[in-house]
């Protein structure tokens, strides 16, 4: 998403299932259960005790958050040590569209460039790519510079480009103001109208452009289609069925996908960053002070923020990611290899993967945001940890009282991953 125009830059932002499934192994013998299975039986009732008593603990933030304002919420822990922790809440008005569950299909946003990333890493790990090379060389005359911005720039927001999102015609798009179908020619053409925010290299500014173009440099440099290349490097051999690039040829299925909201004209004004244009909102079938934003127009987010996914497929991704299965270990350093982001912020990024520091330790991965849609996924160091945090809206978390209980939600289910106690968090004022 345009992460400048994000109630909180880019980031920063049941049960109906608990899936707890225990294997007693042992020998049994004519006397009873042997001493090797009775401690495997002691040791799963405690497994299952903690898988409970986690369970019980997110339950709590994730209805917090919903009471708070979040539309619905998806949140799915995996430790590493047993069974996973899956929790869904929704507020009763939007149960009309579509009932959370689970397993939904939701829109991953800028998580995609995550999985751009590694494509072009894993061209790089093929020689056909050079992180050092300028983009000139393979996109000529398409950028202003280009043979002063390198493919490192792009994939850490250090090129300097514009953030496509902002400028006012392709934002009517990002809002459904507009219908148009934007191409990637025509965003990377938008943002470059704008000056550069500094010189190649010089700082980081996240800058969704950046992944337009590298998208673009995929396709030429393979001759496939982006949605092609992720669907046979990273989807096919991961298994990932429900994971692909959502575009005018390949929507997402509506009885899958879980259904996303803003907050509609008369709410939305005084949750906008500064800077955003006068009369921003939405569009979308009103329901009940919000819009429902599930099939706005996509076209201003491909590379940079166009995947669907779920939330186990998610998990599934960033396991194979970080514990080396998709990428050779040149490459994973390399993208484990950060720059600092805004004065101040703790954060750190690396090329499509960002380190993240939170109260219980740092944390590698991505957070995305699009319409209706923010998704916080993050993984340990090694990938045996996962987690994933679903929101179904971005703007709504711009409410004060709404975001400090959706942080609250994600702090302790990030904590929970790295198998850690859940930081205790009392209920947002009502007044607040």
């Amino acid at each position: 998403m345009a992460e400048n125009t994000s109630p909180s830059r880019h980031r920063r932002h049941a049960a109906l299932a608990l899936l707890l499934t225990t294997a007693l192994t042992g020998a049994v013998t004519a006397g009873g259960i042997s001493a090797a299975s009775a401690s495997a039986t002691q040791t799963t009732a405690r497994q299952t005790e903690a898988e409970v008593t986690r369970t019980a603990q997110l339950t709590k933030p994730a209805q917090q958050a919903v009471d708070a304002g979040a539309p619905g919420v998806i949140v799915r822990v995996n430790d590493g040590n047993g069974p996973t922790t899956e929790i869904v809440r929704q507020a009763p008005w939007t149960r009309a569209e579509h009932t959370l569950a689970p397993g939904d299909q939701f829109r991953m946003g800028s998580s995609t460039k995550t999985v751009v990333a590694t494509v072009i890493l894993q061209l790089v790990a093929e020689h056909r790519l050079k992180l050092t090379g300028p983009v000139e060389t393979w996109l000529p005359g398409l950028i202003p510079n280009g043979d002063e911005i390198t493919l490192r720039m792009l994939l850490n927001h250090t090129s300097g480009l514009f953030n496509h999102i902002n400028d006012p015609d392709v934002l009517k798009a990002f809002t459904g103001q507009d219908t148009r179908q934007w191409t990637p020619e025509e965003l990377i053409a938008a943002a470059v109208e704008h000056d550069p925010l500094f010189a190649p290299g010089k700082q980081y500014s996240y800058s969704n452009t950046n992944y337009i173009a590298l998208g673009l440099i995929a396709e030429k440099v393979t001759g496939q289609s982006l949605s092609d290349l992720i669907q046979e490097r990273i989807a096919r051999p991961l298994n990932l069925k429900n994971t692909y690039m959502a575009t005018g040829t390949h929507r997402p299925d509506n009885r899958k996908l879980a259904h996303g909201y803003e907050p509609d004209a008369a709410h939305i004004a005084p949750l906008l960053p500064p800077g955003t244009p006068a009369g921003t909102k939405f569009a979308g079938p009103s329901r009940a002070g919000h819009v429902d934003t599930t099939w706005i127009n996509l076209s201003t987010e491909w590379a940079a923020g166009g995947m669907v996914s779920t939330a186990e497929e998610w998990g599934r991704f960033d396991a194979a990611l970080m514990s080396g299965k998709l990428l050779p270990a040149a490459q994973l350093k390399q993208m484990r290899t950060t720059v600092a982001e805004e004065p101040g912020n703790p954060n750190r990024y690396g090329l499509g993967l960002e380190k993240v520091v939170t109260p219980c330790g740092a944390v590698w991965g991505h957070v995305g945001q699009v319409p209706g849609y923010s998704s916080q996924n993050f993984t340990d160091g090694t990938g045996r940890r996962t987690v994933s945090i679903f929101t179904t809206t971005i703007f709504g978390l711009a409410d004060p009282k709404t975001g400090a209980a959706d942080q609250a939600l994600v702090n302790g289910a990030v904590c929970a991953m790295l198998d850690k106690p859940i930081p205790k968090t009392a209920p947002p004022s009502p007044t607040s």
